[in-house]
């Protein structure tokens, strides 16, 4: 990190980084990507649509809901919510692979960062919530 002013209160202790190890380095989608294809003729977008990702272990990284993880994705912690209605957790946000959508994939929901300090130390997310 740059040895000024304004960043000498975010350096850590002489010998120690552990601040930088846990962030919201969770991604909110993991589902229907390349990184996860495993299809027989390359189609990545349909391999994997929302309604499987429930059902499948990623092999290469994991998403979630205003997740926060370690930087190696190796404990992930996330928001699961349910209205008391649906079959399912709401774990991760809803959206249409690339042929699905009007405008290639699409997350339908809205969600927003709103805060965060440079350490992570306090964040700030809002979800809402589908009607």
């Amino acid at each position: 990190m740059d040895d000024t002013r304004e960043y000498q209160p975010l350096a850590p202790p002489p010998g120690s980084s552990q601040w930088l190890r846990w962030g919201p380095y969770l991604s909110e989608r993991a589902w229907g990507t390349v990184r996860e294809d495993y299809s027989p003729d390359g189609e990545a977008w349909s391999y994997l649509p929302h309604d499987h990702a429930r059902s499948k272990a990623y092999r290469w990284g994991e998403d979630g809901l205003g997740g926060i993880s370690d930087d190696q994705q190796q404990f992930c912690f996330s928001l699961a919510l349910w209205n008391g209605a649906d079959p399912i957790l709401k774990e991760r946000l809803f959206g249409l692979t690339n042929s699905e959508g009007n405008h290639g994939e699409d997350v339908k929901e809205y969600y927003f960062y709103l805060d965060s300090t440079p350490t992570h130390s306090y964040m700030k997310y809002l979800y809402k919530y589908p009607q």
